[in-house]
């Protein structure tokens, strides 16, 4: 063998291992596997929210330790349900003082911790400053929480609750889709601070975790992306868009008929099992939808009148388009928004969450009656108290 051939042979060898070396290290980060010490404590923001009650039930249930942020520890009444779980459970619970717009407000309830549930962050469509009260505190309480992810050295995982917002803007968006359903592939490109702003508050903050995952490699980022929620919730007395929009197909708000507004639903309780799974699922990654079924509001209205008959003012019709978009106004929407939904299928893909998470889901006919179930016993709709 001439030397040429020797140099020439060598350098194929050192390029074919480091090839191989590559090739080996991108599989291996592909399949990182991120094993959580259910012996360590696991921190839930927003604690006293719909999602993260039921979260915070599973965890204990699991023995496992909470460390609970909340605004206001010194509020007991708001935290006596979760309270009372803890009384008979496995786990335990302490409440620490946290807001999203606070830097490092996260840093105390998140020593020792190796796993971090971003639960928190509003949901409304009561609002006068869009900026101000929704896409800040998504944002900045986002960008705060993961600050304080970066100065923790015990943590390996987050998992962030983002929504079915960050990946569909108007219903008509998925006429641009592949056979017309968004997968977790998708990325809402039309919501704005100015239309659906709480959409663009959901897109922008999980834009900006991910930018902050991917400049570093202690800590993995898990995302769930649910759809409308329903279902009863830990508190009874607790309120929020889901449910003022079921109490609506009750108390007679809507008994002249609902618009042709198609969502997807997923039961509470599956969300909080879908959160937990992220959590503890050492192979997680990436984006999950969460979605039992696509649907609408009239299928949901059916379910209720099915179960309790005439007994509430439930709506039976669907209303035409042109007297939704008229009145949109005065109801507290824009045209806009009545012009790019109402009529179109919304349509979602939540076989990832089947086969990565192993979901399970409840049928959205037994959670609607749930969730009004709890209304019933609670006398949501007895006259004065609404």
């Amino acid at each position: 063998m001439t030397m040429d051939c020797f140099v020439i042979k060598t350098c194929i060898l050192v390029f074919l291992s480091v090839l191989s070396a590559f090739v080996v290290k991108k599989q291996s980060k592909q399949k990182k596997m991120t094993n959580i010490d259910k012996s360590k404590p696991v921190m839930v923001t927003g604690a006293t929210g719909y999602v993260a009650g039921w979260l915070i039930k599973k965890l204990l249930e699991e023995g496992i330790t909470v460390h609970a942020t909340v605004r206001n520890p010194e509020k007991k009444e708001s935290l006596k349900y979760l309270d009372a779980i803890a009384a008979n459970t496995k786990g335990s619970i302490s409440y620490f003082k946290a807001d999203l717009l606070t830097e490092g407000a996260y840093d105390e309830a998140m020593k020792g911790c190796e796993l971090v549930f971003h639960t928190a962050s509003p949901f409304t469509s009561k609002i006068k400053d869009a900026q101000r009260d929704l896409v800040d505190p998504a944002l900045k309480g986002t960008r705060n929480v993961l600050g304080s992810v970066n100065r923790t050295e015990s943590v390996k995982r987050v998992v962030l609750t983002s929504s079915c917002a960050a990946i569909i803007g108007d219903a008509k968006d998925c006429l641009g889709y592949p056979g017309g359903i968004a997968t977790e592939a998708q990325w809402n490109l039309t919501s704005t601070v100015d239309h659906q702003p709480y959409s663009y508050s959901k897109t922008v903050a999980e834009q900006a975790a991910w930018e902050i995952s991917k400049a570093q490699n202690r800590w993995d980022l898990v995302v769930i992306n649910p759809s409308f929620v329903i279902g009863p919730g830990i508190n009874p007395d607790a309120t929020s868009e889901s449910f003022s929009l079921v109490r609506q197909l009750g108390d007679g708000s809507m008994k002249s008929g609902v618009p042709a507004f198609f969502i997807g639903v997923v039961d509470v309780r599956d969300l909080a099992e879908a959160h937990f799974k992220a959590g503890f699922t050492p192979e997680a990654s990436g984006r999950h939808i969460i979605s039992a079924e696509n649907t609408d509001f009239m299928t949901l209205s059916s379910f209720l009148q099915k179960k309790f008959g005439n007994a509430y003012p439930f709506p039976k019709k669907i209303l035409p388009k042109s007297l939704i978009w008229l009145m949109a106004p005065a109801a507290g929407f824009t045209r806009k928004m009545i012009r790019l939904n109402v009529g179109y299928p919304w349509r979602v893909d939540n076989a990832k969450s089947i086969r990565e998470l192993g979901m399970k889901y409840r049928p959205v006919e037994g959670s609607i009656i749930d969730f009004f179930q709890q209304m019933i016993d609670n006398k949501v709709f007895v006259k004065g108290k609404k």
